[in-house]
């Protein structure tokens, strides 16, 4: 089987190749609708996959993972959009930004809890300042993609400069969601 990704050397780590190549598979049967296993795009924004040397270029495969998502939100926001409508679905779209925006808003203490005691997270500047750019383009002052959110990267904290990780990447799948349904 021919794949899309390149190898690295054998010196460097890459993502298992039967892992993606087995991924990258059933994802384009469900999306064809060949399997009785569903797929969603959270399903793709959860996918992980085991670092070996040899394995496939990390850089492509998420690249492609971007795009896979991307290809399942819009075809979700089309069969969304002939059963119930153009105008149903930016409502939905704007409930999950109102929700988002609920919790940019907040206008005393953390936006998200902190890391575990003792434990690394993100450091909260970071991690606020693409908050700061969300509502930028949640009050259409500034643009923003799902790219731009997805390929945000943060510092690392400890105790109370860091956020648990956990909070802020939920947030930030939630984020992307709503970007892609609008792009």
């Amino acid at each position: 089987m021919s794949s899309l990704f390149s190898s690295v050397s054998a010196l460097r780590t890459g993502y298992e190749k039967d892992e993606v190549d087995e991924f990258f598979d059933h994802a384009r049967q469900a999306y064809e609708g060949r399997t009785p296993e569903p797929l969603s795009h959270a399903d793709i924004q959860a996918a992980t996959f085991e670092l070996v040397r040899g394995g496939y270029n990390t850089h492509e495969v998420d690249q492609a993972l971007d795009r896979l998502e991307s290809a399942f939100i819009a075809r979700q926001r089309a069969e969304y959009v002939a059963a119930h409508g153009q105008d149903a679905w930016m409502a939905a779209l704007a409930d999950r930004a109102r929700s988002l925006y609920g919790r940019l808003g907040r206008p005393d203490g953390d936006k998200f809890a902190p890391a575990d005691h003792g434990k690394t997270g993100y450091d909260k500047d970071d991690v606020d300042a693409l908050c700061d750019r969300l509502v930028g383009y949640f009050d259409r002052q500034e643009p923003l993609t799902a790219t731009d959110v997805r390929s945000a990267t943060f510092g690392r904290a400890k105790g109370v400069d860091a956020y648990g990780e956990a909070s802020v990447d939920r947030f930030l799948a939630r984020a992307t969601e709503v970007l892609l349904g609008v792009e």
